[in-house]
């Protein structure tokens, strides 16, 4: 493992922002700290900066303490949301910052500088930018000189803190693919922070959901958005519908849903949780059935329905308005479940107690808390 930290703990007086941190980054990954505001994600990356420091842990670099190293014998190249670019200088200039700050015995002559620095702008595609300053760039633009000056002293390890999160959507999503073809080509170590799930998910080799100061679940992206491995994670995810089933014989079941798209889970047979996306609901017009629909309103590509019970149930559905012409208020459906997650017990009561997606080791180890 190129980084690896075991028991990371940090502590603002009273408030534990870290409980017991356990993470490996390969070399060369690209790793997404993802969580809600408050949730350790930038305190866990200034303490892999060196800008501060556990209470109580260990983080290593190739097998070398970095918790006796400073941030710059740590080789670190940072990247924050606010560019924090040097206004009174060029382009040119911010990038060889880095490299004419370093110690007489490490810093590069002048012409290799310049060299490297115009490796840089062409690589990032911005020699165009070169003479102009900070104020006469666009946010897309800033963003890209602040990523070259960070990797302009050759970090070991890049980090970024939540770097597109002052730009626009669009913006955001072209600089993430952007961004996602530099790690590629320069293999750089790579963890970077934020609470845009659509971002972690596009730009990660593995996402590292985190809650409450801990790691609630390790995975690809795939595997996290289709096999949450804890309550919170589903709720984080986007599986808002949470429905009381009863589990029989490895099937989940409830009244007036159609639950038999689910694969059999090995869970204990009595109450469980069961924990669905909206889009993953389908209405399907029964007479004999316990809803009916009380609400039907368009986004242009969907149908949002509320469906609800005798019994005060209540359910919300995503349907695609082409599927959803013989759809009207009033009529009784059952509910077709055709996807989701499922957890023992009643999940309102519960901290977290995740059900493997796979029961292999490796995805044992993946969906790890």
């Amino acid at each position: 493992m190129s980084l690896a930290m075991s028991n990371i703990t940090r502590r603002f007086g009273q408030t534990e922002v870290l409980r017991g941190i356990d993470l490996d980054v390969a070399k060369g990954e690209l790793i997404a700290l993802l969580g809600p505001s408050g949730s350790g994600k930038t305190t866990l990356l200034r303490i892999i900066a060196g800008l501060d420091w556990p209470d109580a842990g260990n983080l290593s670099f190739e097998g070398q303490d970095w918790l006796l190293k400073t941030a710059a014998q740590r080789k670190i190249g940072m990247v924050f949301q606010h560019y924090a670019l040097f206004p009174h200088m060029t382009v040119r200039e911010n990038i060889a910052f880095g490299l004419t700050v370093l110690p007489r015995a490490q810093r590069p002559g002048k012409a290799q500088i310049a060299e490297t620095v115009q490796r840089l702008l062409t690589f990032l595609q911005i020699s165009q930018l070169a003479d102009r300053y900070p104020s006469e760039l666009s946010g897309g633009q800033r963003q890209r000189v602040a990523l070259g000056r960070a990797m302009a002293i050759e970090p070991r390890v890049l980090l970024l803190d939540e770097p597109f999160g002052a730009l626009d959507a669009q913006v955001r999503r072209d600089l993430r693919r952007w961004l996602r073809s530099v790690h590629d080509s320069a293999g750089i170590t790579t963890i970077f922070v934020t609470h845009d799930q659509e971002e972690a998910f596009e730009l990660a080799d593995r996402v590292v959901v985190m809650n409450g100061g801990v790691i609630e679940q390790i995975g690809r992206p795939d595997q996290i958005y289709d096999h949450p491995a804890t309550p919170f994670v589903a709720r984080f995810l986007g599986l808002t519908v949470e429905l009381p089933v009863v589990m029989k014989a490895g099937r989940a079941e409830a009244a007036g849903f159609d639950l038999t798209a689910l694969p059999r889970r090995a869970l204990p047979e009595g109450p469980a949780t069961l924990f669905l996306r909206p889009a993953d609901i389908q209405p399907v017009a029964d007479p004999a059935a316990p809803f009916h629909l009380t609400e039907i309103s368009s986004t242009g590509a969907l149908l949002r329905v509320v469906a609800e019970s005798d019994s005060g149930c209540r359910i919300e559905a995503e349907v695609p308005r082409r599927d959803g012409h013989g759809l009207e208020t009033g009529m009784n459906v059952s509910l077709c479940a055709v996807a989701g997650q499922i957890f023992p017990g009643l999940a309102s009561q519960r901290a977290s107690s995740p059900v493997a997606a796979e029961t292999t080791p490796h995805a044992l180890k993946e969906n790890r808390l």
